[in-house]
């Protein structure tokens, strides 16, 4: 069975976004996660804000949907903007980070440049994108 996946592009006053240094892999991301059994994908965003960076977030739009050939299941991409809290670690993520969209730190999930520059990119068109390749977990073993 597919499971549908979320990324969360939080956005702060200054354009800048947030990720999470996860700890394995130890890559940084952006916070997401699966979507839970009758859960909303834009539901699923907020949630996974709260749980991996500590803070309240809205949902602005759905900037993108990507497929994962072969092996990856498809991913929502949503904008988000920062309603309250101050990031902070948590059990999924040991270091969390704002950055320039186009000065992003490394190593990072080699997938998640696109899906930022998509979700900063103006205008309210969602992108359809296939985004071939190994999974993470290939591309970064433990």
């Amino acid at each position: 069975m597919v499971r549908l996946g979320v990324n969360a592009v939080i956005l702060d006053t200054a354009g800048r976004v947030l990720l999470a240094l996860r700890d394995r892999p130890p890559i940084w991301n952006l916070p997401g996660g699966g979507v839970e059994p009758g859960e909303a994908p834009w539901e699923a965003a907020v949630r996974e804000a709260a749980e991996e960076v500590r803070v309240r977030v809205a949902v602005d739009r759905l900037t993108g949907v990507y497929h994962r050939p072969p092996d990856g299941e498809p991913v929502l991409v949503f904008r988000c903007r920062l309603l309250s809290g101050t990031p902070a670690g948590s059990p999924e993520a040991v270091e969390v980070g704002w950055f320039d969209p186009v000065a992003l730190p490394a190593p990072i999930n080699p997938y998640q440049p696109e899906r930022i520059a998509d979700a900063v990119r103006a205008g309210p068109a969602a992108m359809l994108v296939s985004q071939p390749g190994p999974s993470v977990r290939k591309l970064f073993p433990d």
